[in-house]
């Protein structure tokens, strides 16, 4: 380093200053880390609840379905005779 080279107490001060730069830049580093492990989690969560909310639509359109059916059979005309209380 500088104040290995140099003998004066202004190196000194440069080296100090340059440790406590990559110091605070490593803490960012760590605190960025964190940070983005915090958005992955919530991405995940995310993904599962799309995954849910899809799920639900699916069945939501099957009930839809399934009530269309029964209304279409149920507007269809019977086949075959007619009993006095069908009238």
């Amino acid at each position: 380093m500088l104040a290995s080279v140099l003998n004066n107490e202004s190196a000194i001060q440069v080296n100090i200053q340059i440790v406590r730069i990559f110091t605070k830049m490593r803490e960012m580093l760590a605190s960025q880390k964190e940070a983005l492990n915090r958005l992955e989690k919530i991405e995940h969560k995310m993904a599962e609840h799309d995954n849910q909310v899809l799920v639900i639509f699916e069945y939501l359109k099957k009930l839809e379905q399934a009530k269309q059916q029964e209304l279409e059979q149920k507007k269809q005309k019977r086949v075959g005779y007619k009993r006095k209380d069908e009238q």
